[in-house]
């Protein structure tokens, strides 16, 4: 690990296995909820914003322009399902099942357990309040993609303080 590496303050987790991004481009576990951006299955242009809470497993899916998703009435739709197989690439199964607090009961968990455990909860529908954060995020992200590759610091990304100062 080099000198910078040691000294940064944010650390980025590789992912537990390489994954495509072509289904499901943005994938996060954070403000406890699994969340991420799936693309629509019948339309190129339309991406879905998909999210479980953690502990209650309260869902949410709609379109990034606030349109309901179709397939999600009374239990998960297809980009949910999508949504939780592709945390479990990016983050494996047991960091997954933990965040959602997710039990397994035979044994080790996969993205199949972790959905069949949190369905047969019953969860109810929540609402889509979250959709519009995620995508801006996804969107940032996206931003990143534009930019001329470079080893200089980036502005936007100097909210983290220095832990020392470089001679």
């Amino acid at each position: 690990m080099s000198d910078w590496e040691r000294s940064s303050t944010a650390r980025v987790t590789a992912p537990a296995r390489p994954r495509k991004l072509a289904k499901v481009p943005f994938v996060e576990l954070a403000d406890g909820r699994l969340q991420g951006v799936v693309s629509s299955g019948s339309d190129i242009e339309r991406v879905y914003v998909s999210s479980v809470t953690a502990g209650t497993y309260t869902f949410a899916c709609s379109t990034n322009n606030n349109r309901p998703c179709g397939g999600a009435r009374g239990g998960f739709c297809n980009h949910i399902k999508a949504l939780i197989g592709e945390a479990v690439l990016q983050y494996g199964p047991e960091r997954v099942a933990r965040y959602l607090r997710a039990e397994s009961v035979d044994g080790e968990p996969t993205a199949q357990t972790i959905t069949d455990g949190m369905s047969a909860a019953r969860p109810a529908q929540g609402d889509t309040k979250a959709a519009a954060p995620v995508f801006s995020r996804f969107l940032r992200h996206l931003a990143y993609l534009e930019l001329v590759p470079t080893t200089a610091p980036l502005p936007e990304m100097q909210w983290f303080p220095p832990t020392r100062t470089v001679a």
